[in-house]
């Protein structure tokens, strides 16, 4: 089969960004409310900073026609729709670029990739498409001056939130292989893990002093399950944890929207943070003994390798040696 053109190839990859983009936002926007528009959970946000991550840079297109469909239905007028997905646009890759320029990897493999990824990527980068969006709608008239910080407060733990669930599971996901042979017990941990991430996030969203059962399962995750484990015991956190935001229960019912969009983003950017050291900080420690195994193999070798030749030229001088003394016996009797 003759391979795609260069250009066909770019059109069918911002297609496929853009069909992602536009479904996880569908998904974002079942959490709205604010203006039917604004979640506090935006998992297409976590997709506009993975894709020039894993594609790169040069398919942002999809990232703004994604955008664009999403927000074209919801108004209120196409200039505010354009800007505001000029700035769900602008924002990852101003994030992607910072991050780029500072060493940030893929791989997720260092603890400064683990800090790059929450302080630029889910809380600086999303503050730009949060104070473009609001703005627009406050210069527009959709929203009223007084409810800006509130609005962007939403927005930015919207696309926060989005990011730190979303974009290192995708991150990720390239370098995942299902093990071939998993023990029964295994899958049996994984199944306690899931019952006890579930249950503790829940229980965690019923009163404040029950927020910190949370992080002996994280920790038992990114021991045991690395970085996919982790992971998605954060993503079930802070999805909960948003949920409970959302309809004013436990530790968040008595707060106006603002200040509980404010202990939300702390939580869940705590938990994130938490469940991304900790794994990455395994993964350290797991590549660190690989590699000594690896060195020790390597000198074993090498030792053998050595013994024989060493036992061999022992020999050849203790050879020589009784030659040079049979010699010196001869020349005496001679003598």
């Amino acid at each position: 089969m003759r391979p795609l053109p260069p250009a066909a190839r770019w059109c069918l990859i911002v297609l496929g960004v853009t069909v992602c983009y536009f479904a996880t936002a569908r998904i974002g926007i079942q959490w709205a409310i604010v203006r039917e528009q604004i979640s506090p959970l935006w998992p297409a946000a976590g997709v506009a900073l993975a894709t020039p991550m894993l594609l790169g840079p040069r398919f942002w297109p999809g990232i703004f026609l994604g955008a664009l469909l999403t927000n074209i239905a919801l108004g209120p007028s196409l200039g505010t729709v354009l800007v505001i997905s000029a700035g769900n646009t602008a924002g990852p890759m101003v994030a992607y670029a910072v991050m780029r320029r500072l060493g940030f990897r893929n791989e997720l493999d260092r603890l400064p990739d683990a800090v790059l990824l929450v302080v630029v990527g889910a809380i600086g980068g999303t503050a730009v498409s949060a104070v473009m969006g609001t703005g627009v709608l406050v210069f527009g008239g959709a929203l009223s001056p007084g409810d800006f910080w509130a609005t962007a407060l939403v927005w930015w733990t919207g696309d926060a939130m989005g990011v730190l669930t979303i974009t290192p599971l995708l991150l990720l996901a390239p370098r995942f292989h299902m093990p071939k042979r998993v023990p029964l017990i295994r899958w049996g941990e994984a199944a306690a893990l899931a019952l006890f991430g579930l249950g503790t996030a829940v229980l965690a969203s019923t009163t404040t002093p029950k927020l910190f059962v949370v992080f002996p399962v994280l920790i038992w995750a990114a021991l045991r399950f690395r970085q996919a484990g982790a992971l998605l015991c954060s993503l079930c956190v802070c999805t909960v944890t948003i949920f409970a935001a959302i309809r004013g229960l436990g530790p968040y019912g008595s707060y106006e929207l603002a200040t509980r969009m404010l202990h939300v983003q702390a939580y869940d950017a705590t938990v994130g943070l938490t469940a991304l050291t900790l794994s990455t900080i395994v993964l350290q420690r797991d590549r660190a003994t690989a590699e000594i195994t690896d060195a020790w193999r390597q000198i074993t070798e090498m030792v053998d390798m050595i013994a024989p030749r060493q036992s061999l030229r022992s020999a050849i001088t203790q050879h020589n040696e009784d030659e040079a003394q049979a010699a010196c016996a001869s020349r005496k009797w001679s003598r």
